[in-house]
């Protein structure tokens, strides 16, 4: 994501008690570990199973539109020329965020300024490790206008609309990628988390989406600073899904900032310290059905027997705002390089509404206001490392409200009423973008009328082992994968 949008904040619910384990019925769809073993075992060629995904996408794209662009003609021809390797993912079928370069693929970047732009003569490092695994891209999924916001509704190629409810958001900005999962497109695809982009959407579609820490993936510009927010990853229906695509993309040279972590494969039965937040960032607390979602993982955890206590943020509510001037920075940015190339100042033909608004916004600070807010943010990563001292993990809703309704916080809101509403909207993911530390949106809960809710759990820097861990427990405890929504292609 960037920032969110908030709706009413309704009454607190009442505490829920925690499901008994079951296990996962038999007819739980394959993911893309299954996936992969079904392609090597020669129950199914990779032909049959790239086809099948086209044959989804292409029934499911004019209700959902998660798609930007497509390569179905070259991943059948992958598929017929076994050219998708031995990797362990080989032949599964795959979406790549349209945010990064594919070669053979115009980068849009979910921007009407990109739409003459050829297709790419390169692509991204990240891109170049899942063709390594053995991924067979068919096309791209949707993004916001820069990822700049949680929806994913831009301008210039439409909403993304929520398989559970097509009146809602996907989330943002891997709103596409999130869709296409849930909906049972591709087993898995690719995501990246600027302030919430994977947990975000991974909420809103009842999914498992894990953010790593700064640096910790391989990267063409190894990112060290606190303003170096963005990291990839995926979003999938399960755990191992995720945890084996993390070791194959880990960055494992000597100047990477952790020890290579490998893949984690089951849970651990270290019992852990874990603190729990209710309210936002700025102190505003959550929707009913998301605060129920928190109890109902607090019961659970207290009933595996992890230690639960109440905690607060370690930053003060300055801490949004702040970071609200550190994406209007990077709009700043944008604009400038867009009317560079174009020779003209950009203007409304070319970007959103809601990246003008940006700026506007740091015209309004005092003459130090950036580089106090910057300040602020580098203090606000250090306290987020100390408070870790006291807990293992930290528990918290990933959104304040249940997925929004589409045009609640999309680009062409008034600034006036969309800023309050991201504020509290997205109340709890961009803290541990400015930490670099690690957190995971788990699918915990479903509202009354059927739409996901996850719930955060977040740890130091590095830590993704524990959070994995503590992902395969919950999963087994309160499995999620048999769950599908109305648009489904499976």
């Amino acid at each position: 994501m960037a920032l969110a949008g908030t709706l009413s904040v309704a009454g607190l619910a009442g505490r829920v008690r925690a499901e008994p384990a079951k296990a996962p019925p038999a007819a739980t769809p394959p993911d893309a570990t299954a996936l992969a073993a079904l392609i090597k075992k020669g129950d199914i060629t990779p032909l049959e199973a790239v086809d099948t995904a086209i044959a989804r996408a292409e029934a499911l794209q004019p209700t959902l539109n998660f798609m930007v662009n497509s390569m179905f003609d070259r991943a059948r021809d992958q598929a017929k020329s076994g050219k998708s390797g031995t990797g362990p993912f080989a032949g599964v079928p795959f979406l790549v965020k349209d945010l990064n370069d594919v070669k053979g693929l115009p980068t849009r970047s979910g921007s009407r300024w990109t739409l003459p732009f050829p297709p790419a003569a390169s692509q991204d490092a990240y891109v170049d490790a899942f063709e390594a695994a053995g991924f067979n891209i068919i096309g791209k999924s949707a993004t916001p206008e820069y990822g700049f916001l949680p929806t994913t509704e831009p301008l210039a190629f439409g909403a993304t609309r929520n398989p559970w409810n097509t009146a809602h958001s996907s989330g943002g900005s891997s709103g596409g990628a999130a869709a296409a999962v849930a909906a049972g497109v591709v087993p898995m695809a690719h995501a990246s988390d600027g302030g919430g982009s994977i947990r975000i959407p991974a909420s809103c579609c009842g999914l498992f989406g894990l953010k790593p820490s700064r640096a910790r993936m391989i990267e063409a510009v190894p990112s060290t600073r606190v303003v170096d927010i963005a990291v990839e990853h995926c979003v999938t229906r399960s755990v191992r899904d995720s945890a084996a695509l993390f070791a194959l993309t880990e960055r494992t040279d000597k100047a990477a900032p952790f020890a290579a972590m490998g893949q984690v494969t089951g849970p651990n039965k270290r019992r852990l310290k874990v603190g729990v937040v209710y309210n936002t960032l700025i102190g505003t607390p959550p929707h009913g059905e998301v605060r129920a979602a928190v109890d109902g993982a607090v019961l659970l955890l207290k009933d595996m027997g992890h230690h639960v206590a109440p905690a607060a943020w370690p930053v003060s509510p300055q801490f949004s705002p702040d970071f609200v001037t550190l994406w209007a920075l990077g709009a700043v940015a944008l604009i400038k390089t867009v009317s560079d190339t174009l020779g003209r100042p950009a203007d409304a033909r070319d970007l959103e509404p809601f990246t003008f608004g940006l700026t506007t916004l740091l015209a309004k600070l005092p003459p130090n206001g950036v580089a106090d807010a910057l300040a602020r943010l580098e203090a606000d990563a250090a306290a987020y490392d100390a408070w870790f001292k006291r807990y293992d993990v930290i528990v918290s809703p990933v959104l304040a409200e249940p997925p929004a309704l589409l045009g609640t916080v999309g680009p062409s809101a008034p600034m006036n009423e969309l800023m309050p509403r991201l504020l509290t909207y997205v109340g709890y993911t961009p803290l541990h973008n400015v930490a670099g530390a690690p957190a995971m949106s788990v699918p915990l809960h479903w509202t009354r009328d059927g739409l996901p809710v996850g719930v955060q759990f977040a740890a130091r820097a590095g830590a993704e082992r524990t959070l994995y861990e503590l992902a395969y427990e919950l999963e087994a405890a309160r499995p999620w994968a048999q769950k599908t929504p109305p648009a489904w292609a499976g």
